[in-house]
């Protein structure tokens, strides 16, 4: 007994969009050659092509402008650099320059610290009598501090050097990384030997705001 295959039945046919296409065309064809014969003139291949175009073109919407999100640019200020602060020139800058060349923050408590302590090793209005604000015997030849800088800014390089070298100012480090309250930083300098009389214990130690004075570009190597 034979067997018969079953076929499985036969998909739907959809039209092709080009068969649509085609039979627009056709249609547009037939009724131009219509309306030759009925005495209208018959169009160009340009005129022909244009009116096709028209008819096939599908609209193409887009997203309003308006409707995008604008990106906001921030804007970043520059950081103050070495330059910033020497042209500065001022006792201010030379404790900011320290700071900065030590990779300490550059906070407000710092600064004074380092300010009242300039103070306490020179003269205010002559901080920078041999170009050693701090009194740093660190690299500037005289061992008790005694020692002259070529410049400003070398004696600022020392300085920051000095204290991240030396390990008896490591309470003095700690305290400035951490921008410590004036008080705690300042009593670490007391009593790290920094001065041998360690300011008398603090109580030479002057809390006097100190006033911005600008130093003779000379010093600065200027």
């Amino acid at each position: 007994m034979s067997k018969h295959r079953r076929h499985a039945p036969r998909a739907p046919y959809r039209r092709h969009a080009w068969s649509t296409t085609r039979t627009v065309f056709t249609s547009m064809i037939a009724g131009l050659v219509l309306m030759a014969s009925l005495g209208f003139s018959t169009p160009t291949r340009e005129e022909l092509f244009a009116e096709y175009v028209d008819e096939a073109s599908q609209p193409l919407v887009t997203a309003a402008v308006d409707a995008l999100p604008i990106a906001e640019r921030h804007d970043f200020g520059a950081t103050p650099g070495y330059e910033t602060f020497i042209a500065g020139g001022t006792n201010h800058d030379w404790a900011k320059l320290v700071l900065l060349m030590g990779d300490f923050p550059l906070t407000d408590s710092n600064v004074t610290v380092v300010t009242r302590w300039m103070r306490q090793e020179n003269y205010v209005d002559a901080w920078w009598t041999r170009n050693n604000p701090l009194n740093n015997g660190w690299g500037s030849g005289g061992g008790g501090g005694t020692g002259r800088y070529a410049t400003l800014v070398d004696a600022a390089e020392n300085a920051a050097e000095a204290l991240n070298t030396l390990g008896r100012y490591s309470e003095i480090v700690a305290t400035l990384r951490a921008s410590a309250p004036t008080a705690e930083v300042e009593r670490a300098i007391w009593f790290s030997g920094w001065a041998t009389g360690m300011y008398n214990n603090g109580a030479h130690w002057s809390y006097v705001d100190v006033p911005v004075i600008e130093a003779p570009p000379s010093a600065w190597g200027r």
